[in-house]
């Protein structure tokens, strides 16, 4: 009756009903003040009590950016497909492979920058096509699907080309070491010298596709698909939408995302090598569930990620500041900040249960 009633409402577009509910969207808001809250009052203690370190420096709040633009696109990536209730873990080996690729390609093909951004576009989009493809019509568990799309990345990157490689292509390097300068943001150093703040051009496309994915995910059908399907998968399919289009698609989004991701790292490091990003699958997770994106689905915020890629930057960062020089000791306290998230999270779907 409660369907019959919305689809009464409504028949023309039914999706637009699913997400007019209050729960996804006030959770979603809810996690998200959080996770800006816990970042700015972070960020205000580091520069605080470490400003001395350079903590107040606004090149180190930059850094932030220049050093995790990467991982923000990837996160960004891995929220649509967690949205929609799904998951992949094979980004990271992507990216490895996407970078030992252009690099190939560049340096021993004769290739260029403009011919390698369709390599990374190429292998990204190819990995969401299949994984979606598995994932969304023949049923397959997608942590599976993913897992072994990580592998096969992984092993494919060593395949072709077992030692560290770095990029020599001029146009390539040009690009790479292009910095955004930024009037009037700066500090002045021991000389006395005022040095402006700068971005690295992967910040800027990283700017771009979180404005973009917002404006989707906030404004046009697709988006509105993706909380319905993660949210309620049954909801979902007697509202009429189309669930393995959706999924699917999200899969491919994520892999366009990998490609753009692939290049930019590629753009931060400069080389390629089997072993560059590993673990940033599970970075870019950790990110969105920081950022409050619920592992199971239909709550989730590109925003928010953004903020959770800064955040678990700038642990790293207030880590190291205190003197923990020992990875482990970064990989503590951000696990410890993942506990807390994933928690409240539990206590969310909690009061949903309770109130369905």
């Amino acid at each position: 009756m409660k369907f019959a009633n919305i689809l009464s409402r409504n028949s023309n577009n039914p999706a637009d009903e699913i997400t007019k509910r209050k729960n996804p969207l006030s959770d979603t808001a809810f996690l998200l003040i959080t996770t800006v809250i816990i970042f700015v009052l972070m960020y205000v203690l580091g520069m605080i009590l470490f400003a001395g370190k350079g903590f107040a420096n606004p090149q180190n709040f930059f850094n932030l950016l220049n050093e995790n633009a990467a991982l923000i696109v990837l996160s960004c990536g891995l929220t649509i497909v967690m949205i929609a209730g799904g998951i992949d873990i094979s980004v990271g080996g992507a990216t490895a492979l996407i970078g030992m690729s252009c690099v190939i390609h560049m340096d021993d093909q004769g290739g260029q920058f403009g011919t390698a951004i369709f390599v990374a576009l190429g292998i990204g989009l190819t990995f969401g096509i299949v994984q979606g493809y598995l994932v969304a019509y023949l049923g397959v568990q997608p942590f599976i699907v993913t897992l072994a799309g990580m592998f096969f990345a992984r092993g494919l990157t060593a395949i072709i080309e077992t030692e560290t490689r770095t990029v020599s292509n001029e146009g390539f390097n040009k690009i790479a070491q292009t910095r955004i300068r930024l009037p009037g943001v700066g500090s002045v150093n021991n000389n006395g010298v005022f040095v402006q703040a700068y971005l690295e051009i992967g910040v800027i496309v990283a700017l771009v596709v979180v404005i973009a994915l917002f404006a989707t995910l906030r404004w046009t059908k697709f988006g509105r698909n993706l909380y319905a399907v993660g949210g309620n998968l049954q909801s979902a399919l007697m509202l009429g939408i189309n669930v393995k289009r959706t999924k699917f698609l999200s899969y491919v989004l994520c892999g366009l995302l990998t490609g753009i991701g692939g290049m930019i790292f590629l753009l931060h490091i400069r080389s390629g090598a089997t072993t560059h990003a590993s673990g940033m699958e599970m970075d870019a997770i950790a990110s969105s569930i920081i950022g409050g994106t619920l592992l199971t689905g239909g709550v989730g915020s590109v925003f928010g990620t953004f903020i959770g890629a800064l955040t678990k930057g700038t642990i790293g960062n207030i880590v190291r500041a205190i003197g923990l020089t020992g990875a482990w000791w970064t990989g503590i306290s951000r696990a410890a900040m993942l506990c807390f998230f994933i928690v409240l999270q539990s206590v969310i779907i909690m009061r949903k249960r309770k109130k369905s």
